[in-house]
């Protein structure tokens, strides 16, 4: 069975971006070597990337002529990609399908041979998958600055769910890496 991973970068008070879409300046005070070689090594572990829409714009935008990081870059530009959309007709960027139904999508593709989903940014559909339980694996990076206001990274949910520690690992640059595992009912 494949694997479904969140994957984002977020402030220590939660927030994924500040108070105006892109606003991700922070990311610089976690990047660095060490990062950079993670963003690699999940190159080598995924083979197909989701997003929403509003990430999936900001992305597809940016990563066609990303000059720096070209390894990235190429990941970025070559791998599968899902736009989770109800109101996008086509999808541009390179090896992109629209799927509207997220959740019987993702279900779906978790019973099919393959390496690991990615769901980077895209805090709405994380919120939308978690509650619907098919994250497999939440990894943050947890960026070293309070930014005070900006997009919660986790949305307001009904019920908690119980996270367990798969792993911590500390960056030259104060960040630290985060794996948790959403814990199964019971």
């Amino acid at each position: 069975m494949r694997k479904l991973v969140v994957w984002n970068l977020m402030t220590l008070d939660g927030y994924f971006e500040g108070t105006k879409p892109w606003d991700l300046d922070f990311h610089m005070l976690a990047w660095g070597d060490e990062l950079e070689q993670y963003a690699t090594e999940l190159g080598k572990e995924g083979d197909l990337l989701i997003f929403g829409r509003k990430t999936y714009e900001g992305m597809a935008a940016y990563w066609p002529t990303a000059p720096e990081t070209p390894e990235i870059a190429a990941y970025m530009n070559g791998i599968a990609k899902i736009a989770a959309s109800r109101t996008m007709d086509k999808a541009e960027w390179n090896n992109t399908r629209i799927v509207r139904d997220i959740v019987a999508e993702v279900k779906k593709l978790k019973e099919e041979p393959g390496k690991t989903m990615f769901v980077f940014g895209s805090a709405e559909v994380t919120d939308t998958l978690l509650k619907a339980g098919l994250v497999d694996e939440i990894r943050l990076c947890l960026v070293p600055v309070v930014l005070g206001a900006g997009n919660p990274h986790f949305k307001p949910a009904a019920e908690r769910i119980p996270m367990k520690l798969l792993g911590t690992t500390p960056l030259k640059t104060g960040a630290v890496i985060l794996r948790y595992e959403p814990a199964k009912a019971g």
